[in-house]
């Protein structure tokens, strides 16, 4: 069977409310990030991730002071991302209570971050994010889809020239633990996930593949575990709204022939 597939809740987190988008635009509130998290371990969701979406100064501290919270009130692994640019911001969110990390735009910005964090605190604790769109402009190398996507930076408003494949490796080589790959092109439109890139991802890294954008009904997670081959799912509003409850989807998944943790 392998490992247990996993389920993850993310809530982002602006002024210390959950909000959600559709194509990291038009945010709408979806409640108490800590109580959201609490309901989801109640649940029996697998772990959450907290993304700090205007990390500025203010609302750093307002964000740290949630973790402190969430991690009084959960009893699952939960992962934080947004504003982490340097070893001191880890360590703050790891003191706060966080088991993990999420980096992205200061990954690619600062490749060397990924080595300091697995060195300094092991490969377990460094997620690194990648948000990458697939872009009709890139330029084909052959018949291949590759050169298509592109990563983006600060939340999906600034295109690198770095491509989805090459950085992923690149990541794993610097020692991250595990990669949350979003499709913008599939984000907030519950039209499935981009199963056929994060396939490629999957049998070509040997570090989890976090898969998220897109999710909409249950078949789109038993889809992306079976032909997408991720180990996790992501996914937001379809959980903040109520449209698929964590403990209806983990069974339906079961009777699908999936491993997860019920």
């Amino acid at each position: 069977m392998g490992l247990a597939k996993r389920i993850i809740p993310c809530l982002d987190v602006k002024d210390g409310e959950t909000v959600k988008g559709t194509n990291f635009v038009n945010l709408r509130p979806a409640g108490d990030p800590v109580e959201l998290g609490k309901a989801y371990s109640v649940q029996g969701a697998d772990e959450l991730v907290f993304l700090d979406i205007t990390a500025s100064f203010e609302g750093r501290k307002t964000f740290t002071e949630m973790v402190t919270r969430v991690a009084q009130e959960i009893n699952i692994p939960f992962t934080v991302g947004g504003g982490i640019n340097e070893l001191a911001d880890v360590e703050r969110l790891l003191y706060a209570g966080a088991d993990k990390v999420s980096i992205n735009s200061a990954a690619i910005r600062h490749p060397e971050l990924i080595d300091e964090i697995a060195s300094r605190f092991g490969s377990q604790v460094c997620v690194c994010a990648i948000d990458a769109r697939l872009d009709e402009d890139g330029i084909p190398a052959g018949t291949s889809t590759h050169s298509l996507w592109h990563c983006y930076l600060k939340g999906g408003r600034e295109r690198t020239e770095r491509g989805l494949f090459e950085w992923a490796h690149e990541v794993q080589e610097r020692g991250a633990g595990e990669i949350l790959f979003t499709s913008m092109n599939h984000d907030g439109t519950k039209n499935g996930y981009a199963n056929e890139a994060l396939r490629e991802l999957a049998d070509s890294l040997s570090i989890p593949i976090i898969a998220s954008g897109g999710a909409g009904k249950m078949e789109h997670f038993r889809d992306v575990f079976l032909e997408g081959h991720a180990d996790a799912a992501l996914a937001a509003s379809v959980f903040h709204f109520g449209e698929i409850p964590v403990p209806q989807l983990k069974q339906y998944l079961a009777n699908e022939g999936i491993n997860v943790r019920l």
